[in-house]
């Protein structure tokens, strides 16, 4: 395995692990503040994130291709003058942000909550509460993210995925033991609860920061050995360099935003389109959208994403050689690992959608909650495959045309999103984000399809074969709903729901698996036999 996949497998495997983390302990946090705490998270969060990619102006991504490009001409001294310009620069960004989002969160939560809904749950004192608590991670995480794209840079990964397990494992641990005192211990509020819970973002930039300075400290003196023995310099100027930065970072900021951008749309939007609509439970129905619902369904693409994007280097340098049937070939195995792996996972979510959400959450407000799972999770493959087809379009250079297509998603979302929830309830918001996805996933396979004369003929076949082998999970997963639902009460009772899920899963999963071996889907999209399923047949038996 190359250096190159296997650096991407790492980073896969430790934003996976992260993002399992972040959904396991929402159980515990369910338990505690409920649906409508939830929602208030969520209030926080979306600015919270939308500022941290503005105060990076993705310069710590485009930091590694910096450091990895001039190291790679023997110049080692130009990657460490900007690490050090860029780190100041992201403490000064991100103590401006801090104070942006701090004093703007009254507005925030203003946008976000009307005062005429005497019924809800969440008060605009309690959104301004977290959102200000969340503010001060702000004021750390970007000059943190430098250090990642330094390390990165010099193809050292561990830094990166082994920092970001450490964030996620201090921050669940301060989050879940805050808001269990503050709860049961002390008897205090939600907000005061889901205070503690958004400041844990700071808590846990603190615990990967001591990861990253260990690092530091351990590898400096190698570094300095190599910045002593450099012969050539290069004595580019720091603005030229900040141009180049920018110019690799520049179209991909907003599309980092792509989703939180949707839910700033909900959050502005959702509470009084339900309130106008005569719709019910809007804080239970936000939470279930946003925050429960949006982490089990982004899982699903986390892999397939990344064993995705592990082409996209070779990728990038076939464009440049202008071998288009090597091109293509690298599109299509890009594109079919994302539908091979994340159709049939979210297909599942959606047959299965009640049982896994009764199971993580609890049966209350299942009829809902569960429901609107069904809806979100198809969304997940949209995703998915937006994050791909950006990434292939920068392979192509053809990067800002993603900003168009986001920003024409994004224009619909801004327009229907209120019609859409006054005729549909809070499915209307799925529906928004569906239309928005959808359309800029479909202008940047467009865009694809007539920069290259890329052919979906064969993407088209295997996603019908997908559909055929999926159809027969469905109804595997059918079957074992009806035959166990005669004497497992899994529609009243979480224990009920978990067995279903764990044999609907297993069972429904196992058909899938088979017919695509089977039928050579599997071998032919990942290239070649496939390893473990070797290994299986030399110990078992075909």
């Amino acid at each position: 395995m190359s250096n190159i996949v296997r650096s991407s497998m790492l980073l896969t495997t430790a934003t996976f692990l992260s993002k399992f983390l972040g959904m396991v302990y929402l159980i515990p946090f369910n338990a505690l503040v409920g649906a409508a705490g939830g929602t208030l998270y969520t209030f926080a969060y979306v600015p919270y994130n939308i500022m941290l990619s503005i105060s990076t102006v993705g310069i710590p991504l485009a930091m590694s291709k910096i450091v990895s490009k001039y190291n790679s001409l023997g110049d080692y001294e130009t990657g460490r003058r900007m690490f050090k310009s860029a780190s100041g620069l992201m403490l000064i960004t991100g103590l401006v942000s801090f104070l942006i989002l701090f004093f703007a969160a009254e507005q925030i939560a203003n946008f976000s909550i009307s005062t005429n809904d005497q019924y809800s749950a969440i008060t605009v004192e309690d959104a301004v509460i977290v959102i200000r608590a969340v503010s001060f991670a702000l004021i750390i995480i970007p000059a943190m993210s430098i250090v990642r794209g330094f390390f990165q840079g010099y193809e050292s990964m561990g830094p990166t995925a082994i920092s970001q397990v450490v964030e996620q494992i201090v921050r669940i641990l301060f989050v879940l033991v805050s808001v269990f005192m503050v709860i049961v211990i002390f008897k205090g509020t939600i907000a005061t609860a889901v205070g503690f819970a958004t400041f844990g973002a700071f808590v846990g930039a603190i615990g990967s920061w001591i990861i990253l300075l260990s690092y530091w400290k351990k590898r400096k003196p190698y570094l300095d050995t190599q910045l002593a023995r450099q012969k050539h310099f290069n004595h580019i100027p720091t603005k030229k360099l900040y141009r180049e930065i920018l110019s690799y970072s520049g179209p991909f900021i907003i599309v980092g935003l792509a989703t939180s951008l949707y839910q700033l749309v909900d959050q502005f939007t959702f509470q009084r389109a339900m309130v106008a609509g005569g719709h019910a439970g809007w804080d239970i129905a936000y939470g279930a959208i946003n925050m429960y619902g949006h982490k089990l369904v982004i899982i699903p693409g986390t892999i397939a994403t990344g064993l995705s994007l592990a082409i996209l280097p070779a990728m990038t340098k076939t464009f440049s050689q202008k071998n288009m049937p090597v091109l293509h070939q690298q599109i299509n195995q890009s594109l079919q690992i994302v539908l091979v792996l994340v159709i049939p996972a979210v297909v599942g979510l959606c047959v299965l959608s009640h049982e896994a959400y009764g199971t993580l959450y609890g049966m209350q407000n299942l009829s809902l909650t569960g429901s609107l799972m069904a809806w979100y999770a198809p969304v997940g493959l949209l995703f998915s495959l937006f994050t791909v087809t950006a990434a292939i379009l920068q392979g192509i250079n053809k990067q800002n045309f993603t900003v168009l297509s986001l920003m024409a998603g994004l224009l619909v979302k801004i327009l229907l999103n209120s019609q859409l929830i006054h005729m549909f309830g809070a499915k209307g918001a799925i529906f928004g984000t569906a239309l928005a996805a959808g359309i800029a996933v479909s202008l940047n396979l467009y865009r694809i399809k007539v920069s290259i004369q890329f052919p979906l003929k064969q993407l088209i076949k295997r996603t019908l074969l997908i559909i055929i082998f999926v159809t027969l999970m469905s109804i595997t997963i059918w079957i074992v709903k009806a035959v166990f639902g005669l004497f497992i009460p899994y529609e009243d009772t979480r224990w009920g729901a978990m067995v279903i899920l764990i044999l609907g899963v297993g069972l429904g999963g196992a058909v899938y698996l088979y017919f695509a071996y089977a039928s050579t889907l599997l071998e032919r999209v990942f290239g070649g036999q496939i390893p473990f399923v070797n290994k299986i047949k030399r110990k078992f038996g075909r």
